[in-house]
């Protein structure tokens, strides 16, 4: 596991950054120099395997154009423009993420797209206000997040669901055990991602605190090593 990071005193992208973050994910999300190199298109192609595109696809077939979508963290690569692009001028595209610098990137991304913003905001507390969405997405943030996290986070995103509206989670499963995959994630989710495992032995309608009153839908991917999950109210 990444050592222990303490943050620079009176540095700005490190204000209010949640513990676990700067503690695990510093070199990653949190750190401004090494967001600028490894926010591109071949990062995440690389580590999602070369199934950046499906998994995408997958998130971006449920947003109808016009449509108003929340999506609660920043991702590296494209996603955020493609997205906004989807939704186009008669939606309305929010992204919110708890670091200052995830935030900047998106912001420079969506330059232009008067539809479409980025704010600070932690997905397990925020509130957008009276504002509705048709589509509120958590695209591979689940894993990255500690357990009373995860539960803060997919709890937050269904209380800001309303009746006819849909969630979308697109994140890692439970790979096969003859995917090879598995033991290279193992490898990794040890030294470097440790919330990622719980989503192998939990379903995400796991976290939810009243899972009964919502219809869940999952497709899997890759034998098993990604989903994309939906939720939905019953009525």
């Amino acid at each position: 596991m990444p050592k222990k990071c303490f943050p620079p005193i009176d540095d700005p992208y490190y204000e209010n950054v949640p513990e676990y973050m700067t503690e695990v994910y510093d070199w990653a999300y949190v750190n401004p120099r090494n967001a600028g190199w490894l926010d591109n298109n071949w990062v995440v192609r690389i580590l999602l395997f070369f199934n950046d595109q499906r998994l995408m696809r997958a998130y971006l077939n449920e947003v109808p154009e016009g449509s108003r979508v929340w999506q609660v963290a920043h991702v590296y690569g494209e996603l955020v423009q493609r997205v906004a692009r989807r939704v186009g001028p008669k939606g309305t595209f929010l992204v919110t993420d708890v670091t200052p610098v995830q935030v900047e990137h998106a912001q420079a991304k969506l330059a232009g797209m008067d539809w479409a913003r980025a704010v600070r905001g932690d997905a397990g507390v925020y509130s957008p206000g009276g504002e509705e969405f048709d589509v509120i997405c958590s695209f591979f943030l689940l894993h990255e997040v500690p357990e009373a996290k995860k539960t803060a986070v997919v709890n937050n995103m269904l209380h800001h669901l309303g009746k006819g509206k849909k969630l979308v989670f697109v994140d890692y499963y439970n790979p096969k055990p003859w995917q090879p995959i598995r033991y290279i994630l193992k490898f990794v989710n040890h030294f470097l991602e440790p919330f990622a495992e719980a989503l192998w032995k939990k379903e995400i309608s796991d976290y939810a605190k009243d899972a009964s009153r919502y219809i869940w839908r999952r497709e899997t991917f890759f034998a098993g090593v990604y989903q994309c999950v939906t939720a939905e109210h019953k009525e």
